[in-house]
């Protein structure tokens, strides 16, 4: 086996077109506990572009590899990491900001943030899956706490973290209301959504109380979205929101329901990929794949997360960017 790999590099801040350059690294070697993987796919999320951009400069030295989907075969382990076999097909989101990312060939993480990937999936849409849907159960799972029979309101359900959300709310067996442009609500509604109200044709507040109000708010829009969360919780309802928080929130309503606030940067994890696999094997939670490209073509895949000049005349796809890393751009 080679030991070098190629990688795409982010060798600027700015626009996706001067952004990266396609280069040869060594391949990494897995230490103590750590396997090394074949990457075959990963996939672009919001972080993706907001790092490039520069919004974490100070996270990010440069020249960096970055990328936070997996998907593919464990072809080495390190000392100690007996839970995975040369040959082994794995998952996983990789820690963001820690280390080489996924816009390489060969990754190395720990075993314990790896998980088996789910049989029904194959490996790109798998990373399509891993990051969003490892945000959408912390966020109503483990910091939400979602009971059976409560509402739950998805703000952006149309988006990658928000049709997650939509499904892992609907398997958990809460009534599911979510916002979406019009064009979208077929498409929600056909990820398990109960209602879907259109954000942009006026004030979504005045119908999600005609309905009692929601237990649960998660916002994947901030802004004035979160802002007005409490306006539509019931008593001791719980608002989780995975945005930068860009302005004051109306801390004095949140009060007067008994609300709790929680502001999420998701982390990998074997556990919610476990949990993710077994709604996979249910039948209640699918990837949405918008577009599937190479890794040469990573400036496109984000012009096309970023609805810019790749996407003109057709607009954003609506799903998740994949990325083929070593496979044939095939869904």
């Amino acid at each position: 086996m080679s030991t070098s790999m190629r990688v795409v590099e982010l060798v600027r801040f700015g626009d996706a077109d001067t952004a990266f350059a396609t280069r040869e690294l060594p391949r990494p070697t897995p230490g103590p506990g750590q396997v090394l993987v074949r990457v075959l796919a990963t996939s672009v999320n919001p972080l993706d572009l907001q790092t490039r951009r520069g919004d974490y400069r100070d996270q990010v030295a440069l020249p960096a590899v970055i990328g936070n989907d997996v998907s593919g075969v464990v072809v080495e382990t390190g000392p100690g990491a007996g839970d995975f076999q040369p040959g082994d097909e794995v998952w996983y989101m990789a820690p963001v900001f820690a280390g080489q990312g996924a816009y390489a060939e060969f990754h190395v993480v720990d075993q314990a943030l790896v998980a088996p990937k789910p049989a029904r999936l194959s490996h790109v849409e798998a990373a399509a899956l891993a990051l969003v849907g490892v945000t959408a159960w912390e966020a109503l799972v483990e910091r939400a706490g979602v009971r059976v029979g409560e509402r739950v309101l998805v703000h952006g359900g149309a988006g990658g973290v928000g049709a997650a959300a939509v499904q892992v709310a609907g398997a958990l067996g809460a009534e599911v209301v979510t916002t979406a442009r019009a064009r979208d609500h077929e498409f929600v509604t056909g990820l398990g959504a109960d209602m879907a109200i259109d954000f942009s044709a006026g004030d979504y507040v005045p119908q999600v109380r005609a309905l009692g109000g929601v237990d649960v708010v998660l916002d994947t829009v901030g802004g004035d979205t979160l802002a007005r969360s409490p306006e539509v919780l019931a008593d001791r309802g719980r608002v989780v929101s995975i945005v930068d928080i860009p302005q004051p929130q109306n801390l004095l309503a949140a009060w007067g329901v008994n609300a709790t606030y929680h502001f999420l940067f998701a982390g990998p994890g074997r556990a919610k990929l476990a949990a993710l696999g077994r709604l996979v094997d249910r039948g209640k939670l699918r990837p949405v794949i918008g577009a599937v490209l190479p890794l040469a073509d990573i400036a496109q895949a984000h012009a096309l997360l970023e609805g810019g000049s790749a996407g003109e005349g057709r607009g954003r796809p609506r799903g998740k960017i994949a990325v083929a890393v070593q496979l044939a751009c095939s869904r």
